[in-house]
Formats: C-alpha cells, structure tokens, sequence
C-alpha cells in the first residue's frame, strides 16, 4: 500500500503483507539519487535503485489504478551548508488514529471507532491485504440505534463494544436490552441481544451495510469514493468494482435483504432473560477465514511470561506479545520465513530496519524471528558490480527539523550482521549462522567499501551529513561482524576492528561538543566540519554497544567521561519526560512535544535508552526512563503506540497520546520485551555454552521473575529479588552461569 505523505513512522511500507522492491526516482545528472525535502511516503524508493521516471515529480499509487497526489523531488542533493530549519513543509492531515479500537490479525484489520458502530467515516472498517472490505455496518434495534455504554480491545485482534436500550414501557430509567458486539479481525462480527425484561419481546433488529472498495491509502487521502451498490447473495450482500469483490454473510440467514439500501432485517424473539445471536462474515469472493502467522505452534515467539511485585510488567508483557503475534506476516515465496510488519495503521508491510530492531529486540523469545527476517531481507540485498553492492535497500525518512532525511536502507545494512552475531549468541542453530553468513560479509564489505579510506560512513550521495547514530551503528556492525567473522575462520576481522579503533578514537573529538554543562555529543557533523549541536534521542544508539563473547558488552565511541556526561543529559528533564525519552530536548529550537523527531516520546528510542544505560551502570537514570514507560504503557491499556506526545510528566495526568501514531507497532511492542529482559540482563553465550546475569541491581519494580524465555534453543528462567540478586530457575541441560 501507498499513503500520501505520510509521517516518519509510515514512510517505507510498499504493500500489506508484501516485501517490495521499492520503486525508482529520478536522479541527478552526477547519478545521485535526488532526496526528497520532505520523505515520508510509504512507497518512498530505496538508495541504489536504478531510476526510470522521466521528470522530478513521482504520484505514489494506492493500489493498481488508484492514484494520489504527487509528492515533489528537488533539483538537488546538496547537504545545507550550515544547520538551519527547512522550508516550509506542506501540512497532511491523516485520519485521527488514536481514539480508534484497530484489531489486528494480519492481513486483516478492524478499525473502529468507540461507538461501535462503522460508519464509514475515517478509517473505519474491516480490511483486508490493505483494502477496506466493508466501511459501514450499522445497527438499529427496534429502529433505534442502541447507547453506547462500553468500548474495549480484548485480545490484539478483538474488540468487544456493549450498548443499551431501553424498549419496555415499563422498564421505568433501567435499560432492558444489552446489545455486545464482538468484532475479529478476520471479518466477523457476531451481535448478540440479551434481555433483562420481565416479558418476551420481539425486536425488529436491522444492519445496514456497505462498502467503497478502497485501498487503505484512498481512505487516508480522503479519495475513497463513494460507496458501492449491493447485490442480494444467498445469506448476505456482495459489492464488486473492477479491483475486487466483497461479501457478506449472515447467520441466521436474514428474514429480507434489500440490495437498494444495504439493508439486513430480522425479527428476533427474545424470551425473559434470553439472549439471541447474529453473526456477520466480510470476505472477499471466494476467500476463506484469515489464519494469522502468530497463532499456536506457528508463532517465533516464545510464550513468555513476567511475575513480581508489580503488576503492569505480566500485564506489558503479555500484551506485547499479543501485539507482536498480530504483526506477523509470511514471505510469501518462502512460507516458513516470518517477519513482522511495522504497524497498524499505517504500516501493514515490512520496513526492514524495523523489522531488523524489533527481531533484536525479541531475540530473548527465541531467534525463529531474527532468522526469517534476515532471510527475507537478504534476498532483497543489492548486488553487482557497484559501490551499493551488499546494501539491503529502504526508503528514506525524516529525520526531524534540524537535518535532511536519512536513508533506512543504511540503517538495515549495519543491522543485519549485528543481529546474526547476535542472534548467534543466544542459540541461533550453527548451520543458519552459516547460511546467513555471506550475505553479513556482503553488509561488512560494502560497510568498508562506503568509508574506505575515510574515518566516517557518510549518508548516501555527495555532501551529505555524517549522523552520530550512524557512526553508531556502524562502530557495532564492524565489532559484531567482526567476532562473527572469527567464528567462522573468514578473513576481514581484523580491517574492521582496526577501522572501529579508529572511528572511536576521532569520533570523541570531532562529534563533541563542548558547552558550560559539560558537553555533548553532536547530532551530526557537516562534510565542512561544523556541528549540528541539538541533543536528541538519537544519541542514545550511542550507548547501544552490542553483545560479545562471554556477555561482554562491545565498546562504546564514547569514552567514560563522556558517556557519564550523556547518561546525564539523557536522564535530565530536557530529555526525560517523565513517561520517557523525548526524540528532541525541550530546550532545543523546533522542539514541539508531538513532533515524531523534535520531541514526541519515540518507546524504541527510550528502550535502546533504558538497555545501554543499564549496561554502562546508570540504573538510576535507566530506571527513570523505565518506570515512565511503564506508567504510560498503563494508561494505553499496556499497548504501547510507537509515539506519544513529550509533554512534561504531572501529578495525576496521563500522557497524550499522538493522532497519527500505529498502535500496535513492532518496535514498540517489542520494546516492551527489551525494558523487562533489561531488568533481568540475561546476556547469553550459546556457542561458549554459558550465560551471565547482570540485573539492575537496584530492583526498580521490585521482585520480578521471567519465565517462558528461550536461550540456547530451551526454556529460560530467571528470578531478581528486591536486592537485586538475580538467579537461574531454568535452563538448558550444560548451560552454565558465567562470571
């Protein structure tokens, strides 16, 4: 699916359920891939693709024949000469997301609003692979619509809504009819009437359906169109433009049908205290129930578990899980690879450095998920003989107001050798690791080839910054490529670990920046050498260093001065909003709390955050930032958005949550796995056969056990007191506690 410029989060997802090549833009006459001011369309194309569009404008497409506005490019690809804020941006109002009930089992989606009722209206509807097969589905009973009294999400991909009616004359102010609807994501709705009155009643109960057809990013751009016209189809309706078909059947069948107005009727008898049920299947022709990846035996993740003395964490965790399973999807040229989709709404699709960080953060699950991602991807890695051989292509994404937009497909590279060493050591079986190994060299090379005889790994293109996370990511790629490369007897280990010997040491001085509060290390660095001094989220990659050998940490660029001095800031109230870690300081120019790179609270970015702090021995800020997660995740119900706004944490109040923001999305829910595996810090060594502890020690949730987990292909247990002790309950047979 395409969406019309849509917000960072929904930038890289091409289709639902489908790995994409992304689609060529035009280049420059020097070659250079023109980036765009403004990136953030879902069909935005990768780094490396060879063009084929004849001018500087590109109509992204919503599904076959559907287009939306055009999205223009630039002439240029010149990095701004000193930091200063872009243009001004051309305003996209999406659909508001966040008071929406959106059931997930993909490829299908329920999104609902808090009545109840589908009224077509927004995004409302049940969809399938990215296209709404019923907008509107509306119930009347005794020709008044029921009182909306409740509305709730059971499971990922359930909601539950109660309404009221009050039909006897002589109920006096009690209702007397309770109308539930239980809406799946899989397309089926089942109504159900129950009476409290003291006599039999018969209700005339009536649905009125209908549909637009429309791909999902129609609906987001408000060019859905209007809806179809019915036809009567055995227990149902059915609608049918030149893209697709829809149906929908009832059980019971219905007393009439009447096509011209979408319109299903009953006349049910309910005894007192009876109840009568109707359900309602939406499928495209011909197409059977939707049988979601994440179900049973067919889930990458392990079904763990959290207890202790507090609550919220079982409940995160589990919700987390939900969430995770909803996400999953199948490459559907190799079934047994699975990956996660970014989110819902917006992001129904892979987006590959995603995937890659949220199947890292999972990794204490199990690594079924980081090895069907990093199959999938590694199909898609470019080759042939030019300098974007061994990159894994993806789009570009804003990057907040104070730099261009950056490449994901850079991200993705320096990724994906850091998860198979990773992965490795939490009992990826060996025979994998050396199937993947290849395409982490391919990675690895194009990783030296990139700086080659340069200290820096640049944005793609001439003139481009040099990004502090960047180099972060790079520093860990080259160190756990590195040790897998020695694993494995292949050469270049050595280039590598020199290159990140000196990147660290360059690195502490040219990327600092010094102040009176003692410094700070710089978003970026222009090719000229200036510094783009705002302090971010992103700084937090700096302290994400990566797991080696023996649960030793990788180092860091940063030396111990200078991370002491980050932790500090990090844990500041510039930084800290009190439910986590703003993407921009509330001091900083541009800083607005519901910018999705200038100050919203991004949860990957605040779990990155809370792991390397804790892994540097900053539990005090560590827990902050953790213990304001967790109360937010309390007031979204546990399931956590993507974002949410950076406003300053009060007494009593509740942190507001972003319009546009997926919920559920990968990265958040997979957060939630990361933050609670923190507190515990397993830190396993499958290959040496061994594991090491090392908890928060100051117990910030108090007592807290996991269980459920896998290390080394087996169940994992593990118990922290209030002391902050930790101890192994279960484990493989010959895997022993290291020092």
């Amino acid at each position: 699916m395409s969406l019309p410029s849509l917000p960072d989060a929904y930038d890289d997802i091409p289709s639902f359920g489908r790995l994409r090549q992304p689609t060529p833009r035009t280049r420059r006459g020097d070659g250079i891939p023109a980036p765009r001011p403004e990136i953030r369309n879902p069909s935005s194309p990768a780094i490396g693709v060879r063009p084929r569009t004849p001018s500087g404008t590109k109509t992204p497409t919503t599904g076959p024949g559907t287009p939306t506005p055009p999205t223009a490019t630039p002439a240029g690809n010149q990095a701004p000469t000193k930091p200063s804020l872009p243009g001004p941006r051309r305003p996209t109002e999406l659909p508001p997301a966040h008071t929406t009930l959106i059931c997930v089992a993909l490829p299908g989606l329920a999104i609902s609003g808090e009545h109840g009722q589908l009224t077509g209206e927004g995004l409302e509807g049940f969809y399938r692979g990215g296209r709404r097969m019923l907008s509107r589905c509306q119930i009347r009973v005794a020709g008044r619509e029921p009182l909306p009294v409740q509305a709730r999400m059971v499971t990922a991909d359930r909601a539950r809504f109660v309404g009221t009616l009050r039909v006897s004359a002589d109920a006096g102010p009690d209702p007397d009819v309770i109308v539930e609807r239980t809406r799946h994501a899989d397309g089926t709705e089942r109504i159900t009437l129950h009476s409290t009155a003291r006599r039999p009643l018969r209700l005339p109960v009536e649905v009125s359906l209908g549909t637009d057809l429309a791909e999902l990013g129609a609906v987001a751009s408000g060019s859905a169109g209007p809806e179809l016209p019915a036809g009567v189809r055995d227990a149902g309706l059915r609608w049918s433009c030149a893209t697709g078909h829809s149906t929908v059947t009832a059980s019971p069948p219905p007393a009439d049908a009447l096509a011209s107005a979408g319109l299903l009727r009953w006349e049910l008898e309910l005894p007192p205290g009876g109840s009568r049920s109707v359900e309602l299947r939406v499928r495209p022709d011909g197409a059977g129930p939707i049988r979601p990846v994440g179900r049973g035996a067919t889930s990458p993740l392990a079904q763990a578990d959290a207890a202790g003395d507090d609550p919220r964490a079982g409940a995160l965790l589990r919700t987390c899980l939900e969430d995770l399973e909803a996400l999953l999807l199948r490459d559907p040229a190799h079934p047994s690879d699975i990956h996660l989709a970014a989110g819902a709404p917006w992001r129904c699709g892979m987006a590959p450095a995603d995937a890659l960080i949220a199947a890292r953060m999972t990794l204490p699950l199990g690594t079924r998920l980081a090895a069907g991602t990093l199959r999938t991807l590694a199909r898609t890695q470019l080759a042939g003989p030019t300098a974007q051989s061994g990159m894994i292509p993806g789009p570009r994404r804003d990057a907040g107001p104070h730099l261009p937009p950056g490449c994901t497909g850079t991200e993705a590279t320096l990724l994906f050798p850091a998860l198979l060493a990773e992965a490795r050591r939490w009992g990826l079986p060996e025979q994998e690791t050396e199937d993947l190994l290849p395409a982490a060299e391919r990675c690895l090379r194009w990783l030296r080839a990139t700086v080659g005889a340069g200290t820096y790994l640049p944005d793609p293109g001439p003139g481009g910054p040099l990004r502090c996370e960047t180099q972060a990511h790079a520093h860990r790629a080259a160190l756990l490529g590195a040790d897998l490369l020695d694993a494995y007897g292949r050469p270049g280990a050595d280039e590598l670990r020199e290159w990140a010997i000196r990147l660290r040491t360059r690195f502490q001085a040219d990327f600092w920046v010094e102040d009176r509060g003692g410094g700070r290390p710089a978003a970026a660095r222009i090719p000229d050498g200036r510094l783009v001094p705002h302090l971010g989220a992103a700084t937090a990659h700096l302290l994400d260093t990566g797991l080696l050998g023996g649960g030793r940490q990788a180092p860091g660029l940063l030396d111990k001065v200078q991370t002491e001095q980050l932790a500090r800031l990090l844990g500041g109230p510039a930084m800290d909003s009190g439910w986590g870690l703003r993407s921009l300081g509330a001091k900083e120019a541009a800083y607005n709390p519901f910018g999705h790179r200038s100050g919203a609270v991004r949860v990957q970015e605040t779990a990155i955050a809370v792991a390397g702090l804790a892994a540097a021995g900053y539990e005090k800020e560590a827990s902050a930032l953790m213990r304001g997660v967790l109360a937010a995740a309390e007031s979204f119900g546990h399931r956590l958005p993507e974002m949410y706004a950076g406003e300053q944490r009060t007494a009593g109040g509740a942190p507001l949550p972003h319009p546009a923001a997926c919920r559920p999305a990968a990265t958040a829910a997979a957060s939630g796995v990361l933050l609670l595996a923190t507190l515990v810090g397993v830190r396993p060594d499958t290959p040496a056969g061994t594991v090491t502890l090392r908890p928060v020690s100051s117990a910030p949730l108090g007592e807290i056990g996991l269980t459920g987990l896998r290390v080394a292909g087996a169940p994992f247990a593990v118990r922290v007191s209030r002391l902050g002790l930790a101890m192994v309950e279960e484990a493989a047979d010959g895997l022993q506690l290291g020092g």
